[in-house]
């Protein structure tokens, strides 16, 4: 019987959850942002962040605070 992702993952929506979080992963890498240093500034930040603004955080378009 071949192994699901799924049974690895806990559900189809841990799945998804890891496919996006490898996704934006790999863009940093792409686009030669520190992938570590991207997802730890995310996360401090996006708490505080406004939601309209958002998408500044993304891999393709993260600016780093100086």
């Amino acid at each position: 019987m071949p192994q699901q992702p799924c049974f690895f993952m806990g559900s189809e929506g841990g799945v998804k959850a890891a496919a996006i979080a490898c996704t934006l992963i790999e863009t940093t890498k792409f686009k030669g942002v520190d992938s570590q240093a991207w997802l730890t500034d995310v996360l401090n930040r996006i708490a505080d962040h406004k939601i309209d603004l958002i998408d500044e955080l993304l891999p393709w378009n993260y600016v780093a605070d100086e």
